[in-house]
């Protein structure tokens, strides 16, 4: 099983390099796109647990 996830990592990987040589500008713009839902995702945490605690 070990095995199967070491090469599944490595063909993820490889596929991830290959999509970044092949069109760099749409790869920016997803990795923009998830950092931006991450922060969202983040900011949206920090608002429930400060309504929760009464913060706000």
């Amino acid at each position: 099983m070990q095995r199967v996830k070491k090469i599944l990592l490595w063909v993820v990987l490889a596929f991830a390099v290959y999509a970044i040589i092949v069109s760099p500008e749409q790869a920016a713009d997803i990795l923009k796109t998830s950092g931006s839902i991450l922060a969202d995702g983040v900011r949206s945490i920090g608002t429930f647990f400060d309504a929760l605690l009464g913060r706000r």
